[in-house]
């Protein structure tokens, strides 16, 4: 019995289903699969129900999944504590984060982080709020700066909000409206807008309140790029709301607080609930739970 096949057994508990358990292990899902059945073949036992699409474990799979989260659980902790002991000197962390920060200032964190461990890599992927969750889940990222809102899809990780920052909506300051001190969503029933791409939680926002407000927002251009989403109203082809940190006021771009209601997006570091992180991951993350204290948090 072999370590790696309690850590595929204990994959295929959690996720019910092969492919998504080889992926979960960073293996090819055939080789998850002779793994298991070589598992088998040693306990003379089946561990495995494969009579369905969906996977099910044995009651025998399920007693030994159980003692085998518990014994890969007692030697990542031993391993983390060797590695403390001799200090955190190399490792990687994988860090998500969403195009749009706003008051976070990452790269603030990642060279108080350098700055303390020099031999630790340190990589960033920016994605939708949606995918960075999903990865985090998966453990291809150790913790992700995204906006949690309130969506189900965030329940196996641990979340804690950094900031909160206001939405406003940006117009071509020749726009009929540019006039005004605020706007009502419902205002902007009629026009085109400038958004984020599906899985954005700006977008979702935007999507929610001008549902309240009855009608369904037009999507002209979709861009996860603010500096392109700016150019675009510059030009006049359409209205977008973004956070109050990227609504600048130029000479081609009126910037108006929306009220009825005010919308707000969060910032949250995210991390998975259950899983052990390495020394340097946890690392990160602990410094990252510090980022107002660090003055990487805008006011």
């Amino acid at each position: 019995m072999e370590l790696r096949q309690l850590r595929y057994l204990v994959a295929l508990a959690d996720e019910r289903h092969f492919t998504r358990a080889a992926a979960r292990e960073h293996v090819a899902q055939p080789a998850l699969s002779q793994q298991i059945r070589r598992l088998e073949r040693e306990l003379g036992l089946a561990v495995v129900e494969r009579t369905t699409r969906r996977v099910a474990l044995t009651d025998a799979g399920v007693r030994l999944a159980e003692r085998a989260r518990r014994a890969l659980s007692e030697i990542e902790a031993g391993q983390a504590e060797l590695q403390e002991l001799a200090g955190i000197r190399t490792g990687r962390v994988d860090i998500g984060a969403i195009q749009a920060l706003g008051p976070i200032d990452l790269p603030l964190l990642l060279a108080a982080f350098h700055e303390r461990h020099p031999g630790v890599e340190l990589a960033v992927r920016e994605e939708p709020s949606e995918t960075l969750a999903a990865m985090v889940q998966e453990g291809i990222l150790d913790l992700a700066f995204l906006s949690a809102g309130a969506h189900a899809a965030y329940d196996r990780l641990a979340l804690r909000r950094l900031a909160t920052e206001e939405l406003v909506a940006l117009l071509p300051a020749t726009h009929r409206l540019a006039s005004r001190k605020r706007l009502r969503i419902a205002a902007l029933r009629n026009e085109q807008f400038i958004g984020y791409r599906e899985g954005a939680t700006i977008r979702q926002v935007l999507v929610s309140a001008a549902d309240e407000a009855g009608f369904q927002p037009r999507f002209a251009f979709e861009s996860n790029e603010v500096p392109r989403i700016r150019a675009l109203v510059a030009r006049g082809l359409g209205v977008a709301v973004l956070p109050r940190s990227e609504g600048h006021r130029t000479d081609a771009i009126t910037v108006l607080p929306l009220r009825g209601p005010t919308l707000r997006r969060d910032v949250t570091l995210a991390w998975h609930a259950g899983r052990a992180h390495s020394p340097a991951a946890a690392a990160f993350l602990e410094l990252a739970q510090q980022a107002r204290d660090l003055g990487a948090v805008a006011d």
